[in-house]
């Protein structure tokens, strides 16, 4: 079986091996471990012109932390979008929310104009949103192609119960998409849980920086793992994407 998955990645590499492992589309990104952001117009170009076979959308999210953007924040955001237009790229992911958490209709309308005829997919800031199921409709009406969530928990797995009541109450109008902690360990009891069609990974392994010299100075937010960084695998890509679905 070959199940749809949507690898995050950081860089052209992490996409050569998304593609090699039998994803389906990319989702680019910078700055993964704060949840990301809009990667430089260096790495799209890149991706863009290096002839991968795989759909790539790519984050456009303006900062770390919360989502509720000020009138440049969008703005700047347009222009990314904009640029990822103009390189050819397949998608985008976007989101955004007022001051009380619902979905900012104003600002993501702004964005999808921005977007033209891309592939739209409004990314977790759906996770906390008080009124999860208004919430969805609201991104119908949007227009976006699919929906991100973790089903409001810390992990997709947690969030199966609400993933699955938003997949019925999408009932085919907007593909839902568990994303958050999903792995080759339990992908087979999310899809299970869930019944979902496509399912959101890092694909990530671990591996030792060879550039690390051991220095007591630490350059990451995880000083209890210097010398680790973690980027997407090829091995990872293809246990999620062959494992055999639960009986």
């Amino acid at each position: 079986m070959m199940r749809k998955i949507e690898v995050c990645c950081g860089s052209l590499e992490e996409a050569q091996a998304a593609e090699a492992g039998g994803a389906i589309r990319i989702e680019l990104c910078a700055a993964i471990s704060c949840g990301g952001v809009t990667p430089s117009h260096g790495t799209i170009q890149s991706i863009a012109e290096a002839g991968l076979k795989l759909d790539v959308n790519v984050l456009i999210r303006a900062r770390e932390g919360g989502f509720c953007y000020t009138e440049t924040e969008i703005e700047t955001m347009c222009k990314d979008i904009e640029f990822c237009r103009n390189m050819g790229v397949h998608g985008v992911v976007i989101g955004a929310l007022t001051a009380t958490g619902d979905i900012d209709m104003k600002a993501c309308r702004k964005m999808i104009t921005a977007a033209g005829n891309m592939s739209v997919t409004f990314h977790r800031a759906f996770d906390i949103c008080p009124n999860p199921h208004q919430a969805l409709e609201q991104i119908i009406e949007l227009g976006c192609t699919r929906l991100l969530t973790s089903g409001q928990e810390e992990t997709a797995e947690r969030g199966a119960p609400l993933i699955t009541e938003l997949i019925k109450q999408a009932a085919g109008r907007i593909i839902i998409m568990p994303g958050a902690g999903i792995k080759p360990a339990n992908i087979v009891n999310v899809e299970k849980l869930t019944a979902a069609t496509e399912y959101h990974s890092t694909a990530a392994s671990d591996y030792a920086d060879s550039a690390y010299c051991g220095h007591v100075v630490s350059f990451t937010t995880y000083p209890q793992r210097p010398g680790i960084i973690r980027h997407s695998a090829q091995e990872v890509v293809e246990q999620l994407v062959h494992l055999p679905a639960a009986d």
